[in-house]
């Protein structure tokens, strides 16, 4: 079976619902993928920011297939070590008071939790979140989102219950968050809304209001957590501690898995039956979240991420001097943002015919979220690609 064909069948027997490139990717191996004649590609989407560990690797590799051997899954009306497992590993790298986890599926059904527990917690029903900011598709998720572009269509279906703020804009934080907000919902790094990162300014403000209004301070950590920003999570950054935070992407290391920490104190908001779900926490995905968390620490990959792209960034601004092009260049470990408006696209496109796998976030910027364990073979390729993207402008 050729591209066409199976082209054919997505035509015949799916949704039309996505913008793909024209690839059907047959394997992938570490840093790269494969097509179905065997042409190489660097990845340097890693799924959008999921294949942390890259494609194949081995400790995840066995730890899958032993756990699917073992039991894939069973539902939460049940224990399951994997699931206490995971919940002791992440509470090992969550600062304090952080202590404890409920795991679902992805990052939306992750932030639909948070929205919850946070509303029931406090007892409030409005929320401030950002412009510009993307925190899934479901319905509260949408609602939350600040990019109109994503809602469009679905208006009668989204809560009224979000105020939306500049990203950024102390003084909008400040008139926003009151006595009757139940929390504050923001992205440490802006990802889908082009890799801008928040302002400690910004962050810590929003500490102190949700600290004197008693609401809460939920951090949608989903691309920038387990490792990705040279810490394990972005806010760590910030030299803040969140009251909530959602995870997903990079927490299964490819399989899917999405997970809310939290205090024990807030977590005791949801008792039995206030929340649920069928697959979140089967054994097979926190098999792989232990794994990949177990991965990461025993490689340094979190201090590698740090130091691979803070020189990573500098090369690029070395490339890019005196460019009319290249805007910017932002961003912190591994999730960097290159802004050169219309050109992000082109770039993208040529780095494509040149075996290299882009993504612009925003309309204007080319995202580079590699795997963690990228090589500086691969990084070399890239600022090749961009060295010559620029000298034929």
């Amino acid at each position: 079976m050729d591209l066409n064909d199976i082209k054919t069948l997505y035509g015949s027997y799916l949704f039309q619902n996505y913008g793909r490139e024209d690839l059907c990717i047959a394997r992938g191996d570490r840093e790269f993928i494969y097509d179905l004649e065997g042409k190489e590609y660097v990845d340097f989407v890693a799924g959008i920011a999921v294949n942390c560990l890259g494609h194949g690797h081995p400790a995840l590799v066995k730890a899958i297939s032993e756990q699917a051997a073992r039991m894939i899954h069973i539902s939460n009306l049940y224990y399951s070590r994997e699931q206490a497992d995971l919940g002791e590993a992440l509470a090992s790298i969550v600062p304090p008071p952080l202590a404890v986890s409920m795991f679902c599926n992805s990052g939306a059904e992750a932030n639909e939790a948070a929205l919850k527990l946070a509303s029931k917690h406090t007892k409030r029903a409005r929320f401030v979140t950002c412009k510009n900011s993307f925190h899934g598709r479901t319905c509260a998720a949408l609602s939350a989102t600040g990019q109109p572009k994503y809602q469009e269509g679905f208006e009668p279906l989204l809560s009224k219950a979000f105020d939306h703020i500049p990203f950024n804009d102390v003084e909008a934080l400040k008139s926003s968050v009151s006595k009757t907000t139940a929390g504050l919902l923001l992205e440490v790094i802006q990802g889908e809304g082009g890799v801008i990162p928040a302002s400690k300014e910004f962050i810590s403000t929003a500490r102190d209001l949700c600290d004197d209004t008693g609401a809460l301070m939920i951090v949608d950590e989903v691309q920038t957590g387990i490792g990705r920003t040279g810490k394990w999570f972005g806010f760590q950054n910030y030299d803040v501690v969140p009251d909530i935070i959602s995870l997903a992407k990079g927490l299964g290391g490819g399989v899917p898995i999405g997970a809310i920490v939290s205090t024990r104190e807030i977590a005791k908001t949801f008792t039995p039956g206030s929340h649920g779900t069928t697959f979140g926490g089967n054994p097979l995905a926190c098999a792989a979240g232990y794994a990949t968390i177990a991965t990461i620490r025993n490689e340094g990959l979190v201090s590698r991420a740090a130091s691979t792209g803070a020189k990573w960034m500098a090369d690029i601004r070395e490339i890019g001097e005196g460019s009319k092009i290249i805007k910017d260049v932002r961003g912190m470990g591994l999730i960097i943002g290159i802004e050169m408006g219309e050109s992000a696209k082109e770039l993208k496109k040529f780095g494509f015919e040149n075996g290299l796998l882009l993504n612009v976030a925003g309309g204007k910027t080319l995202r580079l979220v590699p795997p963690l364990i990228v090589s500086d073979g691969s990084i070399s390729r890239f600022n090749d690609c961009l060295r010559d993207f620029l000298s034929r402008q």
